[in-house]
C-alpha cells in the first residue's frame, strides 16, 4: 500500500510529491523544487523517511531542494543521466529568472528507461519520456496507479520544448507512445497544476491528440 502527498513549492510552484510505503514508512520524495524545511516538515508530520530523491527532470524549479533534502536525510538522488548537463549549470538556469538556486550536488544514481526503484515493500517504474528535455522521466505506481509525469504532460497541456534541449516531435511521441497506453484510470500529478487521468488527456487535450488529424 501507498501513502502519497503532492504540493506545490517555490516561486514556480512546482508540485513535488512524498510517496511512502505505508508497511515500512520508507518514502521517496519527487521533484524537490523548493522550500526543503516545508518537505521535512511534512514527511515529519506523516512519521516517513526519505530515502531517495527521484527527478523528472533537471529544470531548476524542480531541484532547487535537491541539496538540503540530501543533507538532511543522506538520500540517493537519482536523475536521467541526458539531463546532467541542466543538473551541473543549475545557478545559470536560475539566473535567467532572477533567482538564485543552490547547487544540488552530486547524483548518486542515473535512471535507466524501465528502471524499477523500491522503497520499503513498494516500487514504481521509470518512464524515459525525452521532449520536454532529453533526460525527461515519468514515474508509474501501478499499485496506486498514480503516474508522476513532470512536465511531459499536463492537464490538457504539455511541457514546453523550447528550453534546453526541448524537442516537440519527441514530446509527442513520449506522450503517445509511453503514457496514453497506460491504464485510462491512472491519476496523473504533472509537475504543476492540478492532477488529471489517461483517459481524459485522450480525449480532451489538444496539444497532444490520441492520434493526429489531418
Amino acid at each position: 500500500m501507498i501513502l502519497k502527498e503532492f504540493f506545490p513549492v517555490g516561486p514556480l510552484q512546482c508540485n513535488c510529491i512524498l510517496i511512502a510505503c505505508d508497511e515500512t514508512n520508507e518514502a521517496i520524495v519527487i521533484d524537490p523544487g523548493d522550500d526543503a524545511e516545508k518537505i521535512l516538515d511534512i514527511a515529519k508530520s506523516l512519521d516517513v523517511q526519505i530515502k531517495k530523491i527521484l527527478h523528472t527532470h533537471a529544470h531548476f524549479d524542480h531541484i532547487g531542494a535537491t541539496k538540503a533534502i540530501h543533507e538532511a536525510t543522506n538520500a540517493i538522488r537519482y536523475l536521467h543521466e541526458s539531463d546532467l548537463f541542466m543538473y551541473q549549470n543549475v545557478a545559470m538556469q536560475g539566473s535567467l529568472f532572477g533567482i538564485t538556486v543552490e547547487d544540488p550536488g552530486e547524483v548518486e544514481e542515473f535512471l535507466q528507461d524501465q528502471q524499477e526503484i523500491s522503497f520499503g515493500n513498494c516500487s514504481c517504474q521509470t518512464i524515459h519520456t525525452p521532449g520536454h528535455s532529453p533526460g525527461s522521466c515519468c514515474f508509474m505506481f501501478k499499485e496506486a496507479k498514480l503516474l508522476s509525469s513532470g512536465d511531459t504532460l499536463f492537464q490538457q497541456s504539455i511541457g514546453r520544448t523550447d528550453l534546453w534541449g526541448g524537442d516537440l516531435e519527441q514530446l509527442k511521441s513520449s506522450i503517445r507512445e509511453k503514457l496514453y497506453c497506460l491504464p485510462e484510470d491512472t491519476l496523473v500529478i504533472p509537475g504543476h497544476g492540478p492532477t488529471t487521468e489517461i483517459s481524459f488527456e485522450k480525449i480532451n487535450n489538444s496539444f497532444v491528440p490520441e492520434k493526429d488529424v489531418f
